[in-house]
């Protein structure tokens, strides 16, 4: 069983899998810092600083004539609320990292299509004298000196 088990991991798709799944973690945590950081703020100075995550209806619990400034704070409070403004810039956030994901795979295709174009023109190119065109010179040469 155990002989099974490593021929089954040794496979190289379990191995690729593996691997794209901790790139892929890497690279989450990657665009979520590029979306955050320096994305984010952009978006801010065109809509006037917006953010949306502290917009929210208590719809019950809570301290009773309390208003709370965050989300955070009704949350700690114990409050029932209909957090729309988290769903907002969740849904904000998911939109630009998927833009930013479709733009990255768009450059690696466009990369790929390149190296098969190049590899391609490379295999059309003539290799040089086949050895039927050798054995004709050859002959050709001898029929010379003859």
């Amino acid at each position: 069983m155990l002989s099974e088990f490593r021929d089954f991991i040794a496979k190289g798709n379990v191995m690729d899998m593996a691997v794209g799944i901790i790139v892929g973690a890497a690279f989450t945590a990657i665009v979520k810092s590029m979306v955050s950081d320096l994305i984010n703020p952009f978006i801010g100075l065109f809509l006037g600083g917006a953010d949306f995550t502290n917009n929210f209806i208590i719809l019950s619990g809570g301290e009773e004539g309390v208003v709370y400034t965050s989300l955070e704070a009704a949350r700690e409070a114990g409050a029932a609320v209909f957090a729309y403004g988290a769903f907002i810039m969740a849904l904000i956030n998911f939109l630009i990292i998927a833009w930013v994901v479709f733009l990255l795979v768009k450059s690696v295709n466009r990369i790929k299509e390149q190296a098969a174009k190049e590899e391609e023109a490379a295999e059309e190119a003539p290799a040089g004298p086949s050895e039927i065109d050798l054995l004709k010179d050859i002959r050709d040469s001898l029929a010379k000196k003859a």
